[in-house]
């Protein structure tokens, strides 16, 4: 699991995003999503704080989740990292 934590760093740092993200807890953040829905595509949005969100899609299946993109909104800015690349 921790290589998969770092990619998902690297995924978001190589989309430009300028401040660190913890790749096992976004993973957490975006499991969690996934474990509250049904089988099907998922338009979703975590709100971490007031000026941090995350707005993205995925495919949830029985026992996982496919995780297309994520753009992360901070402070007015956009950044969107495709998992799918």
């Amino acid at each position: 699991m921790e290589e998969l934590y770092r990619l998902i760093e690297e995924k978001i740092r190589n989309a430009g995003y300028p401040d660190k993200i913890d790749g096992r807890e976004f993973y957490r953040d975006v499991s969690d999503e996934a474990d509250e829905r049904e089988d099907g595509k998922y338009i979703f949005i975590i709100k971490k704080s007031d000026t941090l969100s995350y707005e993205g899609c995925m495919d949830i299946f029985e026992k996982e989740f496919d995780l297309h993109y994520v753009d992360i909104h901070d402070g007015g800015k956009v950044w969107h990292v495709d998992f799918d690349a």
